[in-house]
């Protein structure tokens, strides 16, 4: 099953930058370090972001959590890339209490 809304999620142009792509955020920068090994940079967050966001509309749920702040969606496998070797990894999205639209948590290898 697909995630609810998955053509409207969304990924805060933050979330790349300050996170998955920062070679010195504490948690991010392993996440980072994972990314840039299939050509994802900080130079081009874009490439990263539009990768995450079709992730969203193609994987199917592998895990579905209600948590304090609304419900959270654990989606796995193939993020494409530039150089099509296509890893594998979790993303993780969140439709808040009051909100209809998936937003990214966290994504890291699976």
């Amino acid at each position: 099953m697909k995630m609810p809304n998955n053509e409207q999620s969304f990924v805060a142009d933050n979330k790349i930058e300050k996170y998955l792509l920062s070679d010195t955020h504490e948690e991010g920068k392993y996440k980072a370090a994972f990314f840039k090994q299939f050509g994802f940079d900080a130079l081009e967050p874009e490439n990263l972001k539009k990768s995450l966001l079709n992730h969203a509309v193609t994987r199917e749920i592998v895990n579905e959590l209600e948590v304090a702040h609304g419900k959270k969606y654990v989606l796995e496998c193939e993020l494409q890339t530039t150089d099509e070797r296509n890893p594998c990894i979790k993303s993780v999205w969140i439709i808040g209490n009051e909100e209809s639209n998936p937003r990214l948590v966290t994504a890291y290898p699976k």
